[in-house]
């Protein structure tokens, strides 16, 4: 198996840091991983930035929903500076397709874009 492209190496460390709970309740660490034009789909369809995606992660009252776990990533270079991911996520049952678009920039990748769709698995899911 050949080794990852290094753009697509970064872009999944970085997808794997924003999984980890102690980084999403940290709004210092999130502004290390998302861009300052991050954008976001959440799995109910609404729209997030960046600002409000920090304020609802890192709320006092927001829902601490433990080790999300992914599967199935996958990642391509689409040019010197963007990398998409896709994969699948899991928590607590709930499981989302998930997309992500990561730019590289002088302060190295960056997680600009993310949509997730909720989906049941069914047999055969490919």
């Amino acid at each position: 198996m050949t080794e990852p492209q290094p753009g697509v190496a970064a872009a999944v460390e970085g997808e794997l840091r924003l999984l980890d709970p102690l980084v999403r309740c940290s709004a210092d660490l999130l502004v290390q991983v998302l861009h300052p034009e991050f954008r976001e789909i959440d799995t109910a369809g609404r729209c997030w930035d960046r600002d409000a995606t920090i304020a609802s992660l890192t709320a006092d009252e927001a829902p601490r929903l433990g080790q999300l776990t992914a599967s199935r990533m996958r990642g391509v270079q689409l040019a010197d500076e963007l990398v998409h991911l896709t994969f699948d996520s899991e928590v607590k049952g709930c499981r989302a397709h998930r997309s992500s678009l990561w730019r590289l920039t002088e302060r190295g990748w960056l997680l600009y874009f993310h949509q997730a769709t909720p989906f049941i698995a069914v047999p055969n899911d490919g």
